[in-house]
C-alpha cells in the first residue's frame, strides 16, 4: 500500500450504509477500508442498526437513528506517517456492522423430511409434512453477531431460513406426540398447533438473538404409507357405518361377502374352502343335536322368520351391493313361494 492509499483511506469522515440488496440482514461496511479518522461520522438511518467493533471487541451497539460522532486512535496523516515500517497500516481496527432492525416479513418455511409420530386414535404410525411462513425481528444484536452471524462479512436472510427449519422439526414432532391429535385433527388445529410452536420456538431462537413476531402453519400433508392407512380405515368405517344402517352386523357382512365370493367361484380353492368350513359346521350341529337329543333344524328352519322380514333383509343386502340383481330375484322368488 502506497503513502497515498494509507492516507485516502484515513480520510473518510462520513459512513452510512447505502445500495442495501432485499436479502442481506447483516454486512460490514467496507467502502472505504478498515481505518476510520478520528472523529468520523456515523449515520444510522430509519430502520437500521449498528455494531461498532474496534481492536477486536465490541464496543458499542447503535439501535438508534441519527448521526453519531466515533472516537478513535486513527489521526490523519500522523497514523500513516508514525507507521510506514507496518506497510501504512493501523493496527486500531474498526469493524463496523449494519443489520436491518425492521420486522422481516412473511418468510417461507417447509419441513425438508418428514415428521413421523404414532396416530392416538388410531394407534398407526403417520408421516407428516407442513409448511407456512413466519416474520422476524433481530432483538439483541450483540447475542446475534456473536452467535450467528460470527464475524462474516455478510449475513443474508435465506440463511436464516436454514438455521430455522434445521431447528424447527424436532419441537413440531414432540409436540404432535404430546398433543395427541389424530391426523383427522390436523387440519382443523392448524392455529393452535402454529400458536404452540411459536412460544416454544421463542425460547429457542431468542438466544440467537432474534425473535419470531408471527409464526403460521398453511397446510400439510401425509406420505404415501399413511395415506393408504388412512384410506382402508376409512373404508373399513364406511363399510361398518353402511352394515349398521342395513340393520346388520358387521361381521355378518364380512361373513356373507366370503360366501357369495366363494359361491361365484366354486371350482376354486375358495369354494373347496367355503364346502368344507359348511361341512364342518353342519357336523358340528348334528353332533350337540345327538348329544342334547334335540331334532337338528332342517334347512327351512329361517323360513320360520315372517317373510315380509326376510325379504326387507334380502332387499337391504342388494341394496348394499352384497348380492348381485339376479341373486336378489332369485332367493325372493324362492321366500315367496313359500306363501
Amino acid at each position: 500500500m502506497g503513502l497515498i492509499e494509507g492516507i485516502r483511506r484515513q480520510l473518510r469522515s462520513i459512513i452510512e450504509w447505502e445500495n442495501i440488496g432485499n436479502d442481506v440482514l447483516f454486512e460490514l461496511w467496507s467502502e472505504n477500508g478498515d481505518e476510520i479518522k478520528n472523529a468520523s461520522k456515523l449515520i444510522v438511518a430509519p430502520g437500521q442498526g449498528c455494531i461498532f467493533v474496534y481492536e477486536g471487541r465490541i464496543r458499542a451497539t447503535i439501535i438508534r437513528e441519527g448521526m453519531i460522532d466515533l472516537t478513535t486512535e486513527n489521526i490523519p496523516f500522523w497514523t500513516t506517517i508514525s507507521r510506514i515500517m507496518q506497510s501504512f497500516e493501523s493496527e486500531h481496527k474498526v469493524g463496523i456492522y449494519f443489520f436491518k432492525r425492521t420486522e422481516i416479513l412473511n418468510q417461507k418455511w417447509g419441513t425438508t423430511s418428514p415428521i413421523k409420530y404414532d396416530d392416538s386414535r388410531y394407534k398407526i404410525p403417520v408421516s407428516l409434512k407442513a409448511y407456512g411462513n413466519y416474520s422476524f425481528r433481530i432483538v439483541d444484536p450483540k447475542k446475534f453477531y456473536v452467535n450467528v452471524v460470527g464475524g462474516r462479512r455478510r449475513f443474508c436472510i435465506s440463511e436464516l431460513r436454514e438455521t430455522l427449519i434445521n431447528r424447527i422439526k424436532q419441537p413440531l414432532a414432540d409436540y404432535l406426540a404430546e398433543a395427541g391429535y389424530s391426523y383427522a385433527q390436523i387440519d382443523a388445529q392448524r392455529e393452535e398447533i402454529a400458536a404452540a410452536m411459536g412460544d416454544k420456538l421463542a425460547s429457542i431462537f431468542s438466544t440467537l438473538g432474534f425473535s419470531l413476531t408471527d409464526f403460521r402453519i398453511e397446510g400439510t400433508s401425509f406420505d404415501d404409507d399413511t395415506l393408504r392407512r388412512i384410506n382402508r380405515i376409512a373404508d373399513l368405517t364406511a363399510e361398518a357405518q353402511a352394515a349398521e344402517a342395513a340393520g346388520l352386523n358387521y361381521s355378518r357382512v364380512q361373513q356373507l361377502e366370503a360366501m357369495r365370493d366363494a359361491a361365484r367361484n366354486e371350482g376354486g380353492a375358495a369354494g373347496m374352502g367355503m364346502g368344507l368350513g359348511a361341512g364342518v359346521s353342519l357336523g358340528n350341529m348334528m353332533a350337540n343335536s345327538v348329544a342334547t337329543g334335540a331334532s337338528p333344524p332342517s334347512r327351512g328352519a329361517a323360513g320360520d322368520a315372517p317373510v315380509a322380514e326376510r325379504l326387507a333383509k334380502l332387499k337391504s343386502l342388494a341394496e348394499g351391493g352384497l348380492i348381485t340383481p339376479e341373486e336378489y330375484e332369485s332367493k325372493k322368488r324362492e321366500i315367496l313361494k313359500e306363501l
